[in-house]
Formats: structure tokens, sequence, C-alpha cells
């Protein structure tokens, strides 16, 4: 086979006669013929470099300047396709002979092929894989996403980790503000409305003017849904359920009303919402005119509980007014059964109080019902 010898840029070629000039012509001069030299150390196998053009000086530099100069050999081997392994410039042409060898090499016995430095063509780079995209995880209530992970699945869910006021809270009557509290004024009304399972609960948004007044603010009915067992805990005490219905007043701040479910009687509202609850996450039903009316399901004893708390979903915003309802209503087993079939446990854990406030109204003032 021929020996191929690809072009090189030109001033790579320049740069490569020069080097070669400069490295090996004075060591050449600079021997003396009439002293013998020093035998010469067991030979060890010459570095083989290998690169682009692109890095032709520094790799000529390093070759030349490990070992002894006198007793070096620099071959060059142009794309490793040279069958020489010498200086390649005319196909055909014989191995020049370097000016340090003290004798050519036998016509008998050609050289074996040595190691040297080894240039080849610059070649377009590979494009790496892409990496391989961040795993989305939806937060939940069990698995990956569980409430315990929700502070590091987004950054904006962050709070859920880091919050200092966040919701739920266990609730005990000896560590609370205990005293005299103003009535909750409830101003709800049959109203139209839109069922939806969201994939973390049943979700009912509520249409027309429905709102709660206390602190001196008004707050606008949104939606209510359900958590299956309740999130909140009342002196060492569980719930099955409870329903959390939540208001935002003219300065986007939020309240909500929590109302506790306990097994005995059918429950009026639940029924209504059951009876039109869709079974397919993220599938609505849009529920007949005036069907809802929100204080069928608030009972006669309206004291309360109130802290100022945080959403219990991501991402947990804080500064919300949290309203316990301190006396619980019934649902029916068949209801809590129907529900638990489909959200078996969507309750976030009680959250650390960090010392917050915490108002028991044993007492409503007056215009209130006892």
């Amino acid at each position: 086979m021929k020996p191929h010898a690809p072009s090189l840029p030109s001033v790579s070629t320049a740069l490569l006669a020069g080097l070669l000039a400069a490295a090996l012509l004075p060591h050449a001069r600079a021997a003396e013929p009439a002293v013998a030299p020093p035998p010469a150390p067991a030979a060890s196998a010459p570095a083989r470099v290998e690169g682009t053009s692109k890095d032709l000086e520094s790799q000529l530099r390093d070759a030349m300047g490990r070992g002894d100069p006198k007793t070096k050999r620099l071959n060059l081997l142009i794309d490793g396709k040279s069958s020489s392994a010498g200086l390649a410039t005319t196909p055909g042409a014989a191995v020049p002979v370097n000016p340090v060898d003290s004798k050519p090499p036998a016509a008998a016995a050609p050289r074996p092929r040595e190691p040297g430095l080894v240039i080849r063509p610059q070649r377009p780079a590979t494009p790496s894989k892409p990496p391989e995209p961040h795993k989305a995880i939806h937060w939940s209530y069990e698995g990956e996403g569980a409430p315990t992970n929700w502070g590091k699945l987004q950054p904006d869910y962050a709070t859920c980790a880091s919050g200092q006021r966040q919701s739920p809270i266990h609730i005990e009557d000896s560590e609370a503000l205990r005293g005299p509290a103003e009535a909750i004024q409830f101003n709800y009304a049959p109203s139209k409305g839109t069922v939806t399972n969201n994939g973390h609960t049943v979700e009912v948004k509520v249409y027309g003017e429905n709102s709660l007044t206390v602190r001196g603010s008004t707050y606008q009915l949104v939606q209510f849904h359900f958590h299956h067992p309740a999130e909140e805990r009342i002196n060492g005490q569980g719930y099955p359920m409870v329903a959390h219905f939540v208001h935002r007043n003219e300065l986007g701040q939020l309240a909500v009303l929590a109302v506790l479910l306990e097994p005995g009687e059918a429950n009026p509202l639940v029924h209504k919402v059951w009876t039109h609850m869709p079974l397919d996450v993220n599938d609505s039903v849009r529920l007949p005119p005036d069907l809802i009316h929100v204080g069928e399901i608030l009972p006669r004893d309206q004291r309360y509980y109130q802290y100022m708390g945080s959403l219990t979903t991501p991402p947990c915003t804080e500064g919300v007014l949290w309203l316990i309802l301190k006396q619980p209503v019934s649902i029916s087993r068949d209801q809590l059964r129907l529900f638990g079939q489909l959200y078996a446990n969507n309750a976030r854990p009680v959250q650390p109080r960090h010392d917050r406030p915490v108002r028991d109204a044993v007492l409503i003032a007056p215009g209130g019902r006892p």
C-alpha cells in the first residue's frame, strides 16, 4: 500500500519544519566524532503522542523535551496511514534518515516502525447525547410526591418545608387562648356551581353571593373541598373527614372555614355533591341552578378555634386565617365509604405549631348563636 500523505494547513507545515530544525540540527552539529559517546542506557519505548493540527506546537515541544536529544529519533506519521513510519513527502520516496542517527539502517533489514508523533486531521466534534430531562414529580399524598417531599419538588413549594406557620396543626384546649370571641357572620344563599374531581380531592366551585365576615373583613366563598381523614386534630382526637370552605377578601387574603364530619345521619349538602360527583380525574360536572346552599352544613353551635396558618396543599402559602368550627356535623357511613374509594388518604399530616397563639372561642359575643 502506498503511503498516504494528506495536506496540512500551510501554517502548521511551516511550524512543523521550524520546530524540527530548531530541535534536531543543533544537536547534530554539537556531536564530536573524535570522542566516543558514553554507553547508551537501556532504551525505553519513545512516547507516542496523538492529537490534531491545532495543538501541533505543544506536542512537538513535549516530545523533544524528554530524554537525551542525541539519541532521540522523532518519527512523523501523517494520519496513521504511512507505512514508512517517517516523514512522508513524495509517495514511494525512501525513508529519510534522522541526522542524529549514528549509522543508517541496514538495507536488508528494514527498520521496524517506532512510535512517534501522529498528526491527525481536525474532525468535527461528535455531538454528545443530550442529558435526560429531569423527571417532574407531581405532588401527592404518597410515594415520591408525598407531603414530606413537597418542599423539594419545585422552588415554589419551598415554604412547605421551611415555613413556620404551616397547617394543619394539633389544637389542644390547654394551650389555647380561651375566652370570648366575635361571632362569624355567615351570608350563604342557594347558588350554582361546578363539581370537579381534580386528582387530589372532590372540589366544588361556587358562584353567587356567598360570604362570611370576621375581624372586620368580608371574605367571598370561592370553593369547598374534602379531606379523608380530617387534617385537623382536636385534643388528641381525629375525625374521618373534614370540609374546607375557602374564602378570599378584596385584598386577596384567604380565610378557610373547617367543618368537621363524623359518622351519623346522611349529610344533605354532601348528598347533593356526591350525586353529581365525576369519577374521572380532571372531569367536571355543572350543578343545577340553586342546588348548593352551604348553610345546610353549618352546625348550630358556631364556636370556633382561630389561628394563622397556611394552605394544606402546595405551595403551602402562609398568612391564611383558619376558622375551625368546634361542633362536628354528621355524615353517613355510605357517604364516607364512597369518598374513601376514590381517596383513601388525602390528608396532610399535622405540622409544628411553633408557639403560635390559638384562640378558643369559649363564648360568642352577642348576635351569634350559642
